[in-house]
């Protein structure tokens, strides 16, 4: 259970001001559909994320444990500092729109964002973490629906409102404390 909790948290957090957030608001403020934009970042995100979900389980099958606490904690540190780095979007991630439809550009336009992106690599390094990927996707993808969702409905209204620095920083120190905890072996994290 805490493979999952951890992961929505971490994963709301870190989607907070990023690029498919960004993404939602344009979706929904040019397209004005929203259950087809939100199905669209559901199907992506459980598919991104999968994905994301059986690399970290291969990773950890694959590396030593001393190893995996290296990548694992440096990996955390790492997402840490691209935390505090605000995302912009570009123009060129919205043209599927015009081919795809609105369920169908969202799906390819999201997938496509989460490629390499903080909240995919979060989840890979927490799969690896916790060996639950299932957990890890289940709570990564409800992150990204937490943090999403309502950008479909309220569009650039609730962006203005959020403290963005804040919740960077807030996401910035989880990922932090995540990989000092996971390069010093503390508490469940990678055991021994």
């Amino acid at each position: 259970m805490e493979a999952f909790l951890v992961s929505t948290a971490v994963v709301t957090l870190a989607e907070m001001g990023d690029k498919t957030q960004l993404l939602a608001f344009l979706l929904a403020a040019r397209l004005k559909k929203p259950i087809p934009i939100i199905l669209g970042i559901l199907a992506a995100t459980v598919l991104n994320h999968s994905l994301a979900g059986v690399l970290g389980l291969w990773i950890t099958e694959t590396l030593s444990p001393q190893w995996l606490r290296w990548l694992l904690g440096l990996s955390f540190i790492g997402m840490a500092i691209w935390a505090l780095i605000p995302d912009k979007i570009e123009e060129s991630d919205m043209r599927l729109t015009r081919r795809w439809g609105v369920f169908g550009a969202t799906l390819v336009t999201f997938f496509l964002a989460e490629m390499g992106d903080k909240t995919q690599i979060a989840t890979v390094a927490l799969a690896a973490n916790y060996a639950a990927p299932i957990l890890v996707v289940l709570g990564t993808t409800l992150g990204m629906l937490i943090a999403d969702v309502p950008a479909v409905f309220v569009g650039d209204k609730f962006a203005a409102r959020i403290p963005m620095r804040l919740v960077h920083g807030v996401a910035a120190a989880i990922f932090a404390v995540l990989g000092l905890l996971t390069l010093f072996g503390v508490g469940d994290l990678l055991g021994p």
